[in-house]
């Protein structure tokens, strides 16, 4: 029987936020996955998923509740005993103590995105992110009629957001900041915002009443620098973190957030209707997790090793690291010495030598055409063949 092409069918009238650029990293992870079905070598930097499994306790802990099967509908914000744990590992890490009732688990960062940005503004509000910057952030933005406020993160002002350049850009835009979003270690610069910068950047925010949302899904992964939550500095701050990187869960789909007490009540309500609640069985297993950070810390052991090896196979090929490389686990390169065409950059090495990577222009609209992010949370034969790959085909 016939089919039209989906091309061909025509489409109902799409909203104005159908038409946010697409998220290319999940583009190019979608291709390499074609190929790879299709019998060739690929080897994938596209995307930040580490290739570590979750850690053991999580998967038995999973196992154990699958062993009766009856999983349903926890607590909007998450189950009490993860909300405790949670609130325990602040304890433990950072010696801050925290009330659990200020704990939302969600279902993975994205939805703690989406929930401050419904809880926190309202349509056409500008809410200020670095550029580079993670893609996603100006992509929910934009389809939330919200006004995206790019600030140029560079060399000068440390590739972060500072209250320099944070009232430069609202000077520019003439319109009021209503949030300032910072992620530390950064997305895709790798960038550590210190202790003493997260206070100024808190203090800027409070004086002025604008919302301070602090990306900190990448701790546990700074091999440079000072990493600190924005909670040592503020209790105005709304942190977001994740179960996906340090922990290796990212399908697993859980994250969580660290509210004001005031605006707990607010973030449920929205929950309730938008998700109802995280999944229960990753909530128990990301409960077990929280305790496995011996492990976890091998792991963390092999992407310093990647980092190593990128760091110093990178500039040997010609590809200049564009940005620091102290957390995370990505490198932020520099292609203008063979292309002035990221996107072009990026088709053309998967389709002649299997190897993925970003894009800039996912990060950086403006100047991203000369630059490619590499995740290096792979295996490291694979990272150390993709740069054999890379530097033969550039020679």
């Amino acid at each position: 029987m016939y089919q039209k092409p989906i091309e061909d069918v025509p489409l109902t009238p799409l909203s104005s936020r159908s038409s946010v650029e697409p998220f290319h990293a999940m583009d190019v992870l979608a291709e390499a996955t074609k190929r790879r079905e299709a019998g060739h070598p690929v080897i994938s930097m596209a995307v930040g998923q580490p290739s570590h499994p979750a850690p053991k306790a999580a998967l038995d802990a999973a196992r154990a509740a699958l062993a009766h099967g009856r999983f349903g509908y926890t607590d909007a914000l998450g189950m009490s005993s993860l909300r405790s744990a949670i609130a325990s590992h602040y304890a433990a890490r950072y010696g801050i103590e925290i009330d659990p009732q200020r704990v939302a688990v969600t279902t993975g960062s994205s939805a703690a995105f989406n929930l401050a940005f419904l809880a926190l503004f309202d349509p056409g509000d500008s809410v200020a992110i670095a550029r580079p910057g993670y893609p996603a952030y100006r992509n929910i933005l934009t389809a939330l009629g919200l006004t995206v406020v790019e600030v140029e993160a560079d060399a000068e002002n440390g590739f972060t957001l500072t209250p320099a350049n944070l009232a430069a850009a609202e000077a520019k835009s003439g319109k009021r900041l209503k949030g300032v979003l910072l992620a530390s270690p950064a997305n895709p610069t790798g960038t550590v915002t210190g202790k003493a910068g997260l206070a100024a950047l808190a203090g800027y925010c409070r004086e002025r009443d604008i919302a301070f949302i602090s990306d900190e899904i990448y701790h546990g992964l700074t091999f440079a620098g000072e990493e600190t939550t924005a909670l040592s500095v503020t209790d105005d701050a709304v942190i977001i973190n994740s179960f996906s990187k340090y922990y290796c869960m990212t399908g697993w789909r859980i994250g969580w957030m660290i509210l004001p007490g005031s605006l707990v009540r607010a973030f449920e309500r929205i929950a309730q209707s938008l998700y109802i609640s995280p999944p229960e069985l990753s909530q128990i297993a990301a409960e077990a997790a929280l305790g496995a950070a011996a492990e976890l810390d091998l792991h963390r052991a092999s992407y310093a090793a990647n980092r190593a090896l990128l760091l110093k196979r990178l500039p040997e090929i010609g590809l200049g690291i564009a940005s620091p490389m102290d957390g995370a686990f990505y490198a932020y390169a520099d292609v203008s010495r063979f292309t002035n065409d990221s996107m072009d950059f990026a088709k053309k090495m998967l389709a002649e030598i299997n190897v993925a990577a970003t894009p800039g222009l996912d990060f950086d609209p403006l100047e991203g055409h000369r630059t490619m992010r590499f995740s290096y949370a792979g295996d490291g034969k694979d990272m150390a063949e993709a740069m054999d790959r890379i530097g033969r085909w550039l020679a």
